[in-house]
């Protein structure tokens, strides 16, 4: 199956996640939104005052609140404070918001997993994050990690992660709102005007 072009590798569980969040942000922040819309999973999170990202405004389409401040640091923290589980996806060690998305998750007391694509590869990426949220009881799923002119690829490597590691959930969700059968294709207004799912 392809997912917006992407090879879904074959799926051992279930994930327990109900919804997914983030900042907003590009790069990882993005692709978890974007993943969800494609999915047809809820999604939604804090974003800086005025929804601004590095590349602009971020978009209507994205379910997404406004924090009071402008500052990133405050819509990083309300995610972390108001999810069940933070997943960190990198190119090597945090930076930055990666590093204060970290500090809050324990600041908070709240799980967490951190995925460093450059000592494992996305095939064991996708099975530690399905074995680590199948150990939680985790309904709100925080997914943060750097920004786009932070690493230009991990846009891509997250969505396909991400993917991977959520179609589980299809059809197993009472909120799910995508297709009744993810092996036929169907056509649905996110972002974009997208094939959601096609068969190779």
């Amino acid at each position: 199956m392809f997912i917006s072009g992407i090879r879904l590798m074959p799926i051992k569980k279930m994930t327990n996640a109900k919804k997914l969040v983030s900042g907003g942000q590009t790069g990882v922040d993005r692709a978890a939104l974007d993943v969800a819309i494609e999915l047809g999973i809820p999604h939604g999170g804090w974003v800086p005052a005025g929804r601004l990202a590095e590349d602009g405004i971020v978009a209507e389409c994205y379910n997404v609140l406004e924090t009071p401040s402008s500052d990133s640091a405050q819509r990083t923290e309300w995610n972390v404070r108001d999810s069940d589980a933070t997943l960190i996806i990198s190119n090597g060690r945090l930076i930055g918001g990666s590093q204060f998305t970290l500090e809050m998750a324990k600041k908070y007391e709240k799980h967490y997993l951190h995925i460093d694509l450059s000592v494992v590869t996305e095939t064991e990426a996708t099975n530690q994050i399905i074995d680590w949220l199948n150990s939680l009881d985790c309904k709100v799923l925080n997914v943060a990690g750097p920004r786009n002119s932070e690493d230009s690829e991990i846009y891509q490597n997250a969505k396909i992660i991400l993917s991977n590691s959520l179609v589980p959930m299809l059809q197993h969700s009472s909120l799910y709102t995508g297709p009744a059968n993810p092996e036929k294709p169907s056509f649905r207004q996110g972002c974009r005007n997208e094939w959601v799912f096609r068969q190779n």
